[in-house]
């Protein structure tokens, strides 16, 4: 017997990655189909008893990359920092339980990336093309596809992307586009020749086969997938770098010439992996060349090709394990229809949180996600009435209606007779954890939302709530909440891998954790119950719309800020009539002091045109006034809550109104063209500004 909370290390050893999210832009629900379905095997894993690693990274290579960098004014490795921090915050809010999350732009990665090159050189499966690529003479770089936009050649379809046409599916070269142009500057594009190296995919065709069409690897539709549409076939040669300009690792005695980011994004699950095997003294071999080690790869079906065909070709071709299962899922889709920016139904995962509980979320994918890869529909309508009925009216309800009646009591000293119901639901947890296993979440659902259905009614017919008026009916009462309790214990224990923070709360309230899976095979008695707090509440019509709408409202915003041709055309003007002042000295800046500050009060001042009475917050106790001539911009009641930049060192200045005690940073002429200067997402009022 292992003891519980423990890992019993003569269990499986498992390690699971999720596909690296790309460094150039924000985590939305459509993403968040994966990592969510991820984190609950991984979970269910760990409450098994099993040992698992669970390593993700962001994808942070790139001509995109390069082109958002250059678009912000800032270098790649900042933008790709600053991604990473927007992503890891958007995992957490969801309970995504990584072990490590990681960045292939890492010296792990680039030694890795070194090591799978020669092994593939020396097994003579790297041959050298000159190619021609569609390259902008105004930018001057060549051009991935998504940077190539004309008209489809197959049905003429206007404005469709260098690789595919969403209008009709076709696939072709970006030099088959009819009328091409540039999506970073409108130019027409040129073909140029350029040298790239490729690796022979067709060499490693009798190993592919036999992996993809044996075992249980892939899904039975993957395997016959890649049977009909590529192993029937001699394979292509596959295209692993690129010329510069590119933000990626450059090829060792390649000058010039890049690794594509297809290349060492999946080497970056191994890279991810070694950054934490150092950071806890762990051989990475004892994980990448064990035969004892599960590998399990968690995936979008739009990479198939990439995990199914290249990564088992490389891993081979380097000494590394083969994956044991690549789990392969489909797309979202939002009210039967695809995300729409338009629509507001293209939500990202920060603006979810604002409004709703990312728990809900979790538990709506997993009754959606089976073992296919078949699409899965979040409509908004069902989404708040399957939460609010299962979770709310089902789940929860068993104990907001009877914990509190036990609170002074505890549970009974033994188990009462509950005609069977505990037993029946703990026989069920083999069948629920071979749904788990083989990520039939929907399945697993069902089982477990079964349990809840027979629960209730026991309650329902006991009225716990009728027992309580009569001091006769203690030990009734108390042997009924006692079932009652046990039955929503054992259900939340099998939805702890869906609701971890539920399973905390119910750990909180029998101050008893829910550590293993076994939990729900044993009645809890002689237990005391902690004061019942609130676990879920319903979800509401309204927070529904919000989040739409302020999606709404985000795409609009970016649309007004967006320009037809990627180049900014900025004026010059603002320089003409304010020039730049002389040179200071890096210890002339340090004498200013630039804090970020809260307006918590803003109001006029009626004898004057121009100025604004702020009170400004700089965290604790410490309030500033501040006049700002800010009134033909900005309504006070508008100001109230904003963060603001101020210089908090100013000399107070004695005015005829009052004391100013500082001043706020703004751009513009002055009047109605004041823009304050705010400070990203983050910032909190004190920090200083450097």
């Amino acid at each position: 017997m292992v003891p519980r909370g423990l890992v019993n290390m003569t269990e499986r050893r498992i390690l699971i990655t999720a596909a690296l999210p790309y460094a150039n832009g924000p985590i939305h629900l459509g993403h968040l189909v994966e990592y969510i379905q991820t984190d609950i095997w991984v979970r269910f894993q760990r409450l098994r008893g099993n040992q698992c690693l669970f390593v993700c990274a962001d994808d942070t290579h790139g001509t995109a990359i390069m082109i958002s960098a250059q678009r912000h004014g800032i270098t790649e490795e900042e933008w790709i920092e600053r991604i990473s921090q927007e992503h890891q915050h958007d995992f957490a809010g969801f309970g995504i339980s990584f072990d490590h999350y990681g960045s292939t732009n890492s010296p792990e990665n680039r030694e890795l990336c070194g090591e799978f090159w020669s092994a593939l050189s020396s097994a003579g499966l790297i041959v050298v093309k000159e190619v021609e690529q569609l390259f902008d003479p105004e930018k001057e770089i060549f051009l991935a596809d998504r940077f190539v936009k004309g008209t489809c050649p197959k049905c003429q379809a206007a404005d469709q992307y260098g690789d595919n046409c969403d209008k009709c599916g076709a696939t072709y070269t970006p030099a088959e586009l009819i009328d091409p142009f540039s999506t970073l500057s409108g130019a027409t594009p040129v073909l140029r020749k350029s040298t790239h190296h490729f690796v022979r995919l067709e060499a490693l065709h009798d190993f592919l086969n036999e992996w993809t069409q044996s075992g249980d690897h892939l899904q039975s539709e993957v395997a016959n997938y890649l049977k009909g549409h590529f192993l029937h076939e001699p394979l292509r040669d596959w295209d692993v770098s690129r010329p510069a300009p590119y933000f990626g690792f450059e090829i060792p005695d390649q000058p010039g010439n890049y690794w594509y980011v297809w290349f060492d994004a999946p080497i970056g699950y191994i890279a991810s992996t070694a950054q934490w095997c150092r950071q806890h003294g762990e051989n990475l071999e004892s994980w990448w060349k064990n035969s004892e080690t599960e590998i399990h790869h968690f995936i979008g079906k739009d990479i198939t090709y990439f995990h199914t065909l290249f990564w088992p070709g490389m891993l081979k071709s380097a000494g590394f394990n083969l994956p044991s299962k690549v789990h392969i899922h489909g797309f979202l889709t939002v009210n039967g229809e695809k995300m729409s920016k338009s629509k507001g139904t293209f939500v990202k995962a920060s603006t979810y949180l604002e409004h709703l509980d990312p728990q809900y979320l979790r538990y709506f994918y997993a009754s959606k996600l089976g073992p296919r890869l078949d699409d899965i529909d979040l409509n908004l309508d069902e989404f708040a009435s399957k939460v609010n009925s299962d979770l709310v009216g089902k789940v929860v309800n068993l104990a907001s209606r009877t914990a509190k009646f036990v609170q002074s009591t505890g549970l009974s000293t033994e188990y009462p007779d509950d005609q069977g119901l505990f037993a029946q639901g703990a026989a069920a947890g083999d069948e629920i954890a071979a749904a788990y296993e083989a990520c039939d979440y929907n399945r697993a659902v069902r089982l477990i939302i079964e349990l809840a259905d027979r629960a209730n009614p026991f309650v329902e017919q006991a009225e716990p709530w009728k027992l309580r008026k009569d001091p006769e009916q203690a030990d009734r009462l108390q042997d009924v909440c006692t079932i009652a309790l046990n039955l929503f214990r054992q259900v939340v224990v099998y939805l702890s891998p869906l609701l971890p923070r539920l399973a905390e709360q119910t750990s909180e309230l029998f101050g008893t954790p829910i550590e293993h899976w076994d939990d729900a095979q044993t009645p809890l008695t002689d237990q005391s119950v902690n004061k019942f707090k609130h676990m879920l509440k319903r979800i509401e019509q309204k927070d529904i719309e919000a989040m739409v709408e302020e999606s709404k409202n985000e795409i609009e915003s970016e649309n007004d800020t967006e320009t037809t041709n990627t180049p900014w055309s900025d004026s010059d003007q603002p320089l003409q009539d304010e020039p730049l002042a002389e040179t200071c000295t890096i210890d002339d800046f340090a004498k200013v002091d630039l804090r970020v500050a809260r307006v918590i009060e803003a109001e006029h001042v009626p004898e004057a045109n121009k100025l604004l009475k702020l009170t400004l917050s700089l965290g604790g106790d410490e309030r500033r006034q501040v006049f700002a001539g800010i009134k033909k911009a900005y309504e006070p009641e508008k100001l109230v809550g904003r963060l603001v930049v101020m210089v908090a060192n100013l000399q107070p200045r004695k005015m005829r109104f009052g004391l100013s005690e500082g001043m706020i940073t703004a751009s513009g002429p002055g009047g109605a063209d004041v823009f304050l200067l705010s400070p990203d997402s983050g910032a909190v009022p004190g920090q200083r500004v450097h």
